[in-house]
């Protein structure tokens, strides 16, 4: 691997921000001018069509997964995210180890792809059952059940 040397959490920020970079060139490419709501509505497209535009686009590694939008998340949920994006510092000495994906719940993946951070749980004494999980192709994993289920969480 060529970023063998590199630390760990640079290699995230820079994931992060091609991402950020990949997803706003693939909305200003497109070719097509916006419609506006009026038009839409004039050219007899439903109301439920333009809904539909509206909503975010599911990237390709969301496919088939329930999603949720980050700014639908818990509070606790987005702070650990602006964390993830600022690349730490993190409260729990767990946070950025690897997740080993055993329950197959996320595609299936090299080990050492995904990493987990805590979701703090108003009330637990210990770190709960809530996990972010993030793969290094820039995904983006909720759990509020420790593992059973997860949301692809759009950003």
């Amino acid at each position: 691997m060529i970023f063998r040397n590199v630390p760990r959490s640079l290699l995230r920020l820079l994931g992060a921000l091609f991402l950020c970079a990949a997803l706003v060139g693939a909305a200003g490419c497109g070719g097509q001018k916006p419609v506006p709501a009026a038009a839409s509505a004039s050219s007899g497209a439903s109301a439920s069509d333009a809904a539909s535009a509206s909503a975010p686009a599911v990237p390709g590694w969301a496919k088939g997964m329930a999603t949720v939008r980050a700014d639908g998340l818990p509070q606790q949920a987005r702070d650990v995210l602006a964390l993830i994006d600022k690349g730490g510092p993190y409260p729990y000495r767990q946070d950025g180890t690897v997740f080993g994906n055993f329950e197959k719940a996320l595609p299936r993946q090299k080990r050492g792809y995904y990493h987990e951070y805590t979701v703090r749980t108003p009330g637990e004494r210990d770190r709960g059952a809530r996990r972010i999980v993030t793969g290094e192709g820039g995904e983006f994993y909720y759990t509020d059940d420790h593992y059973d289920t997860f949301k692809a969480v759009l950003r």
